[in-house]
Parts: structure tokens; C-alpha cells; sequence
């Protein structure tokens, strides 16, 4: 079984997410997505409030590979081994992206050579899309329906709404 790891912070998982997501089961058996908890990023909604979000957007690609959603913390070739991926899967926007992931792959590469990393280029029309531009749209009162998900847009407006 091809086992993929689809790791991120989606806070909020933008249809950027959702369109990488639904290109990944097509190469993979069982996709996992691993939501990340990364305090770093000051996420906006909790690790278990983006976990059930990706639950529900990844609901729709059920019928094409298994798919597991969990939370994810520690490194991440580490959480790749645990949960058995031969891939990670990341998404590709800009070359600022291209920067970052070109050291982290190399870095993966070195701590676990079995394990490959794919990337997948954006689809054009969300390339310019990102969480963090999401929630800026959302708080100066923005639409950001062609950007996300209802469920997205209807939890993040609820969200922002409580932090006015």
C-alpha cells in the first residue's frame, strides 16, 4: 500500500489545500493529512478545530484513497515513519515557497533517504491564495468565498467575528 503524508497548518485550509489535496489521492493508496500544531504560526483556530475542518474537506476525495486526518506534532520525517508514508506531499505557490521546501526536502533527505518528497505546482487560479492572506481579507471585511470552502468561510467569519 502507497501511503502519502500531506502535512501542513491549514489555518484555515484554503481551496489551494483542498485542490493539492484532491491531486494526491491520485497517487497514493492512503493519504494522510497531518495537521500541524505549530505555535509558531500563531494559529488563529485550535489543532482540533483544523483537524475537523480537514476532516470535512477531505471528506469529498474518500471515494478516490483512504484518507486519515491527525494531528501532528514533533518533526515531520519522524510523523512521516509513524504513520508509514513513503511520500510527503507538498504544494508549491511561489519561489519563496520553493526556498523553504528546497531546505526542508534536503533536510528530510538526509535524516530519512527512504522517504521522497513530490510537489505539486499550485493551480493558477490559487497561486496568489494563502491561510495568512485569508484571515487578513476576513478581518478588514473582505469576501473571502472564492477562496474557501462555506464551512470554511462560515467557521472563519464566527472566528473573526469573536476577535473584533
Amino acid at each position: 500500500m502507497k501511503i502519502g503524508l500531506y502535512p501542513g497548518t491549514f489555518d484555515p485550509a484554503t481551496n489551494g489545500h483542498v485542490d493539492i489535496l484532491g491531486r494526491a489521492v491520485k497517487l497514493v493508496d492512503k493519504l494522510v493529512v497531518g495537521v500541524a500544531r505549530n505555535a509558531d504560526k500563531n494559529p488563529l483556530f485550535s489543532l482540533e478545530e483544523r483537524v475537523e475542518m480537514m476532516r470535512v474537506e477531505a471528506s469529498a476525495f474518500e471515494n478516490m484513497a483512504q484518507i486519515e486526518v491527525l494531528p501532528m506534532t514533533g518533526l515531520l520525517i519522524q510523523f512521516a515513519q509513524d504513520v508509514g508514508a513513503q511520500v510527503i506531499i507538498r504544494g508549491l505557490r511561489a519561489v519563496s515557497d520553493f526556498e523553504y521546501e528546497f531546505q526542508m526536502t534536503c533536510m528530510n533527505q538526509r535524516l530519512n533517504a527512504d522517504i521522497e518528497t513530490v510537489f505539486f505546482m499550485a493551480d493558477p487560479q490559487h497561486q496568489a491564495i494563502s491561510s495568512r492572506l485569508i484571515k487578513e481579507i476576513a478581518r478588514l471585511g473582505g469576501d473571502i468565498r472564492p477562496f474557501v470552502s462555506p464551512l470554511i468561510a462560515r467557521k472563519l467569519m464566527e472566528k473573526i467575528g469573536n476577535h473584533v
